[in-house]
């Protein structure tokens, strides 16, 4: 996985991507991440698809997540977060705290952080889902109290950035 730039982000942004990368870097079977806002919008991700290498490699080996995309990821997170809150006002169950849907031929994690936001995870068949879930819990430990509006609104444009050098 190659991390995107981090040149002039504050010191939590920074933070918050080196907690995602180690995620990814350091739990097997992980396959793409997204933090997604309250109001569905991605903002931070794993995106193997970052830059031509591995994006080749992601193709040849079918592990760039849903379609290789992260903004797919994030509104899948989105949706099944928004369809469990739901759910659960339906029951009358209080907060959601995390999701799990096994495939057959993969994973898929959504867990709580704060305000809404929410963390996804995309993971292989053969993960341990057990192992997956407790990282997860330690990034959402990590990253909920530093996932200030501010913050989120500097990792979004941070985000559209990138996106406007990369269409270049």
């Amino acid at each position: 996985m190659t991390a995107p730039s981090t040149f002039g982000l504050s010191s939590e942004a920074r933070n918050l991507h080196w907690l995602l990368t180690n995620l990814v870097e350091e739990v097997p079977g992980i396959q793409s991440v997204a933090v997604v806002s309250s109001d569905g919008l991605l903002l931070l991700s794993s995106d193997p698809g970052r830059n031509a290498e591995a994006k080749k490699e992601a193709k040849r080996q079918r592990a760039g997540g849903p379609r290789g995309s992260a903004a797919d990821l994030a509104t899948i997170v989105s949706g099944i977060g928004s369809l469990t809150i739901g759910a659960a006002k339906l029951m009358d169950s209080g907060k959601v705290k995390h999701t799990m849907v096994a495939m057959e031929e993969g994973s898929l994690f959504v867990m709580s952080i704060s305000d809404g936001s929410l963390l996804g995870v995309h993971g292989s068949a053969d993960c341990d889902m057990s192992v997956v879930a407790y990282h997860m819990a330690l990034f959402v430990g990590r990253a909920g109290h530093v996932l200030t509006p501010e913050l989120r609104s500097e990792l979004r444009q941070s985000l559209e950035q990138e996106s406007a050098g990369s269409t270049r």
